[in-house]
């Protein structure tokens, strides 16, 4: 990568939170900066401006590193879902004013630009530790040679899916499950992109027949992250080889599943997690909902309470510190104890329980309700410390992934097997931002399997050393 290295442009990264908080008595004008603030930081690290991009690769192959895919799902989601809570309280719906004689409420305006503003700075602290520590290419110890590389895809995706089910099935390891699972859907996809190009015809058969399982998989998991994640990955993997055709089809393709997927995921919890149907029938019963829009919840709904969590962040912002005192490292504290595994330690606390406490005390819901609200990631440093809280965690969150992706790249042989096999499939909850007890320990565990990876393919000739 070019050594063109610029520290002053980083401080670019902070305008649009200065701005918005210079303008922070007028709650819309504020909003929109620091909205519009987190596309203007897409697009000055996307383009190279702060820091050049790596160019041991092309762009449309280096996708999968964390400055690509990761800021785009976990910064764009934190960051730009909100647009429809905003228009939600200042009275629209469908972007349609509801009532001429609306007249927002100013306290809640506040919360969420107040709110927006941290999303803004998270931002630009998470993309500050992706790029300071963002040193490609790493020098090669490991490699695999070319023409296994498609093969060992394919038997990692076939391996995977099994060991994931025995870890399912075993007591206080469910944990390893997600991530063998996840390691196994990657693995397939990926092989699918390279058989493809390749004519590799029993690889592509039997590529294509274990992603399409995945992808029904995700249909009945009733949420709908894993479709988008699903269609999303093949996408980014297939895109270097068939650029325009990706480009016409996907992103219809993408489009259109935002606007069904609302009307088919709250049809089919209301069927399959009320016990009444089976997982399939569900599907089928949702599925017609979402085409003949006959789901109880309007997408404008789904788009303004539940694609974005904003308003679950200013009810958190409400209640701390001016009811509830900051955390500090408790929140840190709770995540070493929730990293020992259950197997070893079965009285070990619920993580789930560790973590709606807080959910609780700030009012978020009622302890007798049965409903699960995790706070995000950003919602937890702000509790650990508000504005300093939020830098320092979104700075680490950043600069870990990043550290995480060259590590993988390092011990693995390059960005094929580093980054976009393995860190894509054992760290992919990074990609999401949850509460701190499930990130730090899931990540955490991830790296031992990592290790563990490296060690089996070492053993096995798949991987030599240089």
């Amino acid at each position: 990568m070019r050594n063109t290295n610029k520290p002053e442009r980083y401080l670019a990264l902070y305008l649009p939170w200065l701005l918005a908080w210079v303008f922070s008595a007028d709650a819309t004008i504020s909003y929109f900066i620091a909205w519009l603030g987190s596309f203007f930081i897409f697009y000055i690290t996307l383009t190279g401006w702060v820091k050049p991009i790596p160019d041991d690769r092309n762009v449309s192959e280096q996708l999968m590193r964390p400055l690509f895919i990761m800021q785009i799902i976990f910064a764009g989601f934190m960051c730009c879902t909100s647009i429809f809570y905003f228009f939600d309280v200042i009275g629209y719906s469908d972007f349609k004013k509801t009532n001429t004689f609306f007249l927002p409420d100013q306290s809640r305006l506040m919360l969420t630009a107040q709110c927006q503003r941290y999303y803004c700075l998270g931002h630009a602290a998470f993309v500050t530790g992706i790029l300071l520590f963002m040193k490609y290419p790493e020098k090669k110890k490991y490699y695999i040679e070319k023409d296994a590389l498609a093969n060992l895809l394919l038997k990692v995706a076939l391996i995977g899916f099994p060991v994931s089910i025995a870890f399912l099935k075993t007591p206080g390891l469910t944990q390893f499950a997600f991530q063998f699972s996840s390691l196994s859907f990657i693995a397939c996809t990926l092989a699918l992109a390279f058989a493809i190009p390749l004519q590799k015809s029993i690889n592509t058969i039997i590529c294509s027949i274990l992603y399409l399982f995945n992808l029904y998989q995700a249909f009945l998991s009733g949420f709908k992250e894993p479709i988008i994640i699903s269609l999303l990955v093949l996408a980014v993997f297939l895109y270097p080889n068939y650029k325009r055709i990706i480009t016409l089809i996907f992103v219809p393709l993408l489009f259109a599943a935002f606007i069904f997927l609302p009307a088919y995921v709250s049809s089919f919890r209301q069927n399959a997690w009320a016990g009444d149907v089976d997982a399939d029938e569900s599907s089928q019963i949702a599925l017609d909902a979402a085409l003949n829009n006959d789901s109880d919840e309007s997408n404008w709904t789904f788009f303004a309470y539940r694609l974005s969590e904003i308003d679950m962040f200013t009810t958190f912002v409400q209640s701390t510190p001016q009811n509830i005192d900051f955390y500090g490292t408790k929140l840190l504290q709770q995540s070493l104890i929730v990293i020992v595994p259950r197997v070893l330690w079965p009285q070990k606390p619920v993580t789930e329980e560790l973590v709606m406490e807080r959910v609780y005390d700030a009012g978020v819901v009622n302890r007798l309700s049965v409903v699960s609200a995790k706070p995000a990631f950003i919602v937890d440093a702000y509790l650990s410390g508000g504005l300093l809280g939020v830098f320092i965690s979104l700075f680490a969150y950043g600069a870990i992934a990043q550290l995480i992706s060259i590590k993988a790249e390092q011990l693995f042989g390059g960005y094929i097997l580093g980054t976009a096999l393995i860190f894509s499939g054992l760290f992919q909850i990074l990609w999401r931002g949850i509460s701190f007890e499930f990130i730090i320990n899931s990540v955490f565990w991830s790296f031992v399997t990592m290790l563990i990876l490296q060690r089996i393919l070492l053993a096995t000739k798949f991987l030599k050393r240089v």
